[in-house]
């Protein structure tokens, strides 16, 4: 695949896309309940068998797929094909239980790279370019998945997460022109450039990828303006492939545009399950259509967000901006909070950087919550003074709650290598 070759998956007519996801779906349907046994048990518990599924909204019949199921499956139960035939495996870390195991088949892998590369050069990169690689290697698949751009003519920098002065050197050194990353590790790569004195905007770099987080678009703004370069969002998950679901186009900046071709998605009540129409927010479910080692059905990502109308490819739905995880949602005395709601609030102040975390603690009987965020370099006292009440009062403006905010000096709080804990909850016998 180049930028001037036809990818053929973005030249189907609505009506064609359509007809190709409904057979890939049925063809999918037939494969796990023939060959998954989880999957026959959860079809029949529902009364719902292959030969029902006749149109795309018959989706709603199946049943939904979630992160437990894939434990209870451990650790290959819910392939589809020997596990001789299974080419890669990657895995999560398993700090909350046994990890979650998924497989590919050299098919599997080649979709996967193609899908990487159509991301890259919708996010304005083009093969022959150098791509400074910064998401984590090893089994989490955010680093393996976009090196599949190598297939592609693209120059892939393996540096991974971590050793942050080495990222800097490296980005001077072999002048790349793309760099992938989480959006807050990111920041702190843009920390180090200047704590070594170097000028962020001087560099090669002309497109940052950033993902396997939720970020708002005042970071996105963050980064533009400090790098000068375009970023852009690139979505994805393990448990339905791993980065380059969907991806951003540098044209637009107005949410990742959802393959299709390879993906189905659904809006549903994250508390009923009921679909909800394109443009309601709600929690993101996905449906495999060409996976072969581990097709999934109705995945719930606990991702909030909305299905937008395509743009950059109009009969490719989007993602809007992610607004949280239902499974990172914080209840203060009866209102609801997400960690980007309060990222939003503290961008509104210049003097405020963008590293901040949510404490949670329960002094008494009722919880309560902390903010922590550091000033930027250069920050005196004169304008810190009172800046605490000042964030505390438009946060309650803002988002309704009562909290606590505590400034610190820059370089206080723990910097990210991949995806930052935002929530830091020292409530006794929570979670």
């Amino acid at each position: 695949m180049t930028s001037t070759t036809p990818d053929p998956g973005l030249t189907l007519g609505l009506d064609e896309l359509r007809a190709d996801q409904l057979a890939n779906l049925q063809t999918t349907v037939r494969t796990v309940y023939e060959k998954v046994p989880f999957y026959r048990q959860a079809f029949d518990d529902l009364g719902v068998a292959p030969a029902d599924i006749t149109s795309l909204e018959d989706i709603a019949k199946l049943p939904f797929t979630n992160k437990q199921d894939l434990r209870d499956n451990y650790p290959f139960g819910l392939f589809a094909v020997p596990r001789e035939q299974v080419a890669r495996i990657h895995a999560s870390s398993g700090t909350t239980g046994l990890p979650t195991v998924v497989g590919y088949t050299q098919k599997d892998l080649d979709n996967w790279s193609s899908l990487i590369a159509r991301s890259i050069i919708g996010a304005g990169g083009k093969p022959g370019q150098m791509m400074h690689n910064a998401y984590g290697y090893g089994l989490f698949t955010g680093g393996l998945g976009v090196h599949g751009a190598e297939r592609h003519g693209f120059t892939v920098v393996p540096i991974s997460g971590g050793q942050t002065q080495r990222q800097v050197q490296l980005i001077q050194d072999f002048k790349p022109e793309i760099i992938t990353a989480t959006p807050t590790y990111l920041l702190t790569i843009l920390d180090e450039f200047r704590k070594q004195g170097i000028d962020p905007t001087s560099t090669s770099l002309k497109v940052a990828i950033c993902g396997a987080e939720p970020w708002t678009d005042e970071m996105r703004k963050e980064i533009e303006r400090s790098f000068d370069i375009d970023a852009v969002d690139i979505y994805g998950l393990s448990e339905v492939m791993g980065p380059g679901v969907a991806c951003e186009s540098a044209e637009t900046k107005d949410g990742p545009t959802i393959w299709e071709d390879h993906f189905y998605p659904e809006i549903v009540d994250p508390f009923t399950g009921e679909v909800l129409p394109d443009g309601e927010e709600g929690e993101l479910v996905f449906t495999s259509l060409t996976k072969e080692a581990l097709p999934i059905i109705r995945y719930r990502t606990h991702d909030l967000a909305s299905l937008l109308p395509g743009t950059a490819h109009p009969n490719h739905r989007r993602i809007s901006r992610i607004t949280g995880r239902s499974d990172d949602l914080i209840i203060i005395r009866g209102v609801n909070v997400y960690p980007a709601n309060v990222e939003s609030v503290l961008f509104e102040f210049e003097h405020l950087s963008p590293h901040f975390q949510l404490v949670l603690t329960r002094p008494d009987r009722m919880d309560e919550v902390t903010v922590e965020v550091e000033s930027r370099e250069g920050v005196g006292a004169v304008e810190l003074e009172g800046l605490d009440r000042l964030v505390a009062a438009r946060i309650k403006e803002r988002l309704g709650v009562t909290s606590t905010v505590s400034v610190m000096s820059p370089g206080e709080l723990p910097r990210s290598v991949g995806k930052l804990k935002r929530i830091i909850d020292r409530r006794e016998g929570i979670r």
